[in-house]
């Protein structure tokens, strides 16, 4: 009987953990990913690239740096309870949303020209596919999310997954992870989601019951097209980087 008893207790405290503090502990790993998978590039791409790498590349950095930034300190204050505070300052991460978006594909398409001038890559051109899926998901989770901003329990998930999406580069930087699998780090994170909902509800919400195949199949997509170039892809491409 006291083994019975035990294990509810166990088990409610874990649920406890988990409703308070999964996003704010996101946050925080989603931040040390992003340190993680940058630092085995940023010193010989960026700090001392050769030949020198375009401004617009610093800006992205900073930028998307601040963004990670932005979602840990607004997960602190939903878990501090000032949420009006988070709510005003919410209308500042509009605003850096808006201008990730522009300045995600401005980045992509100068670099991926810079790559294949100076190193002649392959795949320097098709690999816009992979930049435009990303930033196609970051902007609809984002925008959805700014829809339902008074929803939190849909805020919270569509800000969660915007987060996720972004991941991807760092994850594709892992020197464990195959160049063709980044994609598997970020629905890790999403998956995790789904646990904690699990755990937490006994239920998957519906936000992740539409988002996570999506994103799936936009993937899948992407890394298709990336990888197969059809030659209606290389035109496309090849247009938007004249």
């Amino acid at each position: 009987m006291a083994t019975e008893q035990v294990v509810p207790a166990r088990a409610k405290k874990r649920s406890g953990f988990l409703d308070k503090y999964f996003y704010f502990s996101m946050s925080l790993l989603m931040a040390a990913i992003v340190v993680y998978g940058f630092s085995h590039t940023i010193n010989h791409d960026l700090f001392h690239a050769a030949p020198p790498v375009p401004w617009i590349l610093w800006v992205h950095g900073a930028v998307f740096s601040g963004w990670v930034v932005f979602f840990i300190f607004q997960s602190a204050l939903i878990r501090t309870h000032n949420v009006k505070v988070h709510r005003r300052t919410g209308w500042f991460g509009v605003g850096l949303g808006s201008v990730m978006t522009v300045l995600g594909l401005s980045t992509a398409i100068v670099m991926d020209r810079f790559d294949a001038l100076h190193f002649h890559l392959a795949d320097a051109h098709t690999f816009f596919a992979i930049q435009l899926w990303d930033m196609i998901s970051f902007t609809t989770f984002f925008w959805l999310a700014v829809v339902w901003r008074k929803k939190p329990e849909f805020h919270r998930r569509l800000i969660f997954i915007t987060t996720c999406a972004l991941t991807s580069a760092a994850f594709g930087r892992f020197p464990m992870l195959s160049r063709h699998w980044f994609y598997a780090g970020v629905d890790s994170l999403i998956v995790l989601g789904v646990v904690r909902d699990l755990i937490v509800t006994k239920r998957i919400h519906l936000v992740y019951r539409y988002a996570l195949p999506a994103l799936i199949v936009g993937q899948v997509v992407a890394v298709q097209t990336w990888l197969q170039h059809p030659e209606w892809w290389v035109r496309f491409t090849d247009a938007i980087m004249r």
